[in-house]
């Protein structure tokens, strides 16, 4: 496999938790396999989480303050802030992202939401400044992304019949709506269950399979997400009969 650039986001506060030890057996894994890696570690670098109008310099503080409009402006005139923009030249220079998180109230945590808002700008990420989103032309395609999550639950619960519901819906919001969205294709989620007490063989296990998730980064198949282009109506629908019999809910927006 050719040398690949890949971004490692991680997002816990603790460097000695499963997260932190999860970061940097991908960093070392990732490395030992020949690939430049980069690292985002957003509690370390006490990133900024809210998005506000310190954000855009140029902005009039006599004036509302349009966050698009504004976001826009300041990617097109050069004028973000020095850590958004060193944010957005980490993932320009990517080959792959991948962001590693401990799943909290069924999200990602906050610092790693404010990591998107703040860094995915207007005319840098979407916007009428660059290609059409969910495809693979938008304006972050050509990457492969990657969650990989910790979840204190059991995996029985995040099934389709599981009580917290499937964990494919559950991440279905930053799978389609922020990688798929900017054109990034994403893999499956890599997933390790019942982080709260993990005996030492289980982590084990979960070392090895996210060893061959790693090693699959640019040769496992993406999530088969639908393109807007060709499966959509000009009102953003899904076309009469595009999906399987039976096919509902989210579902939909994956191709048969």
């Amino acid at each position: 496999m050719s040398t690949k650039k890949i971004l490692v986001v991680s997002a816990h506060p603790e460097p000695r938790s499963l997260n932190g030890a999860l970061t940097s057996f991908a960093i070392e894994h990732l490395r030992a396999a020949g690939h430049e890696v980069r690292v985002s570690d957003l509690y370390a670098m006490k990133w900024k989480s809210t998005v506000d109008a310190d954000d855009v310099p140029d902005h009039a503080g006599d004036g509302p303050l349009d966050v698009l409009a504004a976001h826009e402006h300041a990617t097109l005139a050069g004028r973000l802030t020095s850590d958004v923009a060193a944010e957005q030249e980490k993932l320009r220079w990517s080959d792959a992202v991948v962001l590693q998180f401990p799943m909290w109230w069924f999200s990602f945590p906050a610092i790693l939401k404010g990591w998107v808002d703040r860094v995915f700008t207007n005319a840098f990420a979407h916007g009428p400044a660059v290609p059409p989103p969910y495809t693979e032309g938008a304006a972050l395609g050509g990457r492969r992304a990657l969650l990989s999550v910790t979840i204190g639950g059991r995996a029985s619960a995040f099934t389709d019949r599981g009580v917290h519901g499937a964990l494919a819906d559950l991440l279905f919001p930053i799978q389609h709506g922020v990688l798929w969205f900017t054109g990034m294709a994403p893999l499956e989620p890599f997933a390790v269950y019942g982080t709260v007490d993990l005996p030492a063989d289980e982590y084990a296990a979960a070392r090895r399979e996210y060893a061959r998730r790693l090693d699959g980064l640019f040769t496992d198949e993406p999530v088969p997400f639908r393109s807007l282009v060709g499966d959509y109506d000009r009102d953003m629908r899904l076309l009469p009969g595009a999906e399987a019999p039976g096919t509902t809910g989210l579902d939909l927006h994956r191709r048969p």
